[in-house]
């Protein structure tokens, strides 16, 4: 969202403001979560590894307590996710203002 951000503020649109506060206001909030979650996960000694990608998965390890479990994703499902999460994140963008 950041490089989006550039993106938009180096572009030929005429009215760039609405598009960039709407990218801000969704960047503060992932980072004020993001931030809960970290805090979260260090108090419950939680750890997120990514381990590797390659073309169609990338491998993460989940550490707790001493126990570790290996998980692979598909890289369209993660990638799928995160629109629907970006698309959530400006409709409450939307209804913040």
């Amino acid at each position: 969202m950041e490089r989006d951000r550039e993106v938009i503020e180096t572009s030929s649109f005429k009215l760039k403001g609405p598009y960039i506060n709407i990218v801000e206001n969704t960047l503060k909030t992932v980072r004020a979560e993001l931030k809960d979650t970290n805090t979260y996960a260090k108090n419950r000694n939680l750890k997120l590894i990514k381990k590797g990608k390659d073309g169609s998965f990338t491998e993460y390890a989940f550490i707790h307590n001493g126990y570790e479990d290996i998980r692979r994703y598909m890289n369209i499902r993660l990638r799928n996710r995160t629109e629907e999460l970006i698309n959530e994140y400006f409709a409450k963008s939307e209804t913040q203002n």
